[in-house]
């Protein structure tokens, strides 16, 4: 285990070491979505994910913040969300200082000091520079609402707008 990464995305220049993370990543730029929810049909790339997904339908948030009673359907999201009440953010821009806690908001931040827009929608062409920033905005072409609200049914695009 070199570290050496012997696979390099043609679209974005992300590296990998192993090829099965490389062929995996490529499917974020070529939309592929092989694994669908059986309740909504909403499209997965990774399996993991659509697990996840399941738990927004059967109303399962298991992991639960021990200081504001926020809940998660992942222990990774309830770390992360930690880190609010602590103040602790592990990645810092080396460009402007600027800190982040969670790492894909470090990564999506250093495009803005490239201009690097990676992620470009399929229907209009729109340049996003992270792919859940396109992934949401897919959204607005499907007129898909996948966060529902437990009371009224009302549907809504992300689950903090919920």
């Amino acid at each position: 285990h070199t570290g050496t990464m012997s696979y390099t995305c043609p679209d974005c220049g992300k590296g990998f070491s192993r090829r099965p993370s490389f062929i995996q990543h490529q499917q974020i730029h070529t939309g592929e979505k092989p694994f669908k929810c059986s309740e909504c049909g909403k499209g997965f790339a990774r399996s993991s994910n659509l697990s996840q997904h399941c738990c927004i339908h059967m109303g399962e948030k298991p992991y639960k913040c021990l200081e504001c009673g926020k809940e998660f359907i992942q222990s990774s999201a309830l770390s992360r969300h930690h880190r609010i009440h602590t103040g602790e953010k592990l990645y810092s821009c080396t460009h402007c200082g600027k800190a982040f806690n969670k790492s894909t908001s470090w990564i999506n931040h250093q495009h803005v000091h490239t201009g690097e827009k990676p992620y470009t929608c399929p229907q209009c062409g729109k340049g996003f520079r992270g792919s859940s920033n396109l992934a949401q905005h897919l959204w607005i072409h499907t007129g898909e609402r996948p966060y529902k609200c437990p009371e009224c049914g009302k549907g809504f695009t992300t689950s903090s707008t919920l």
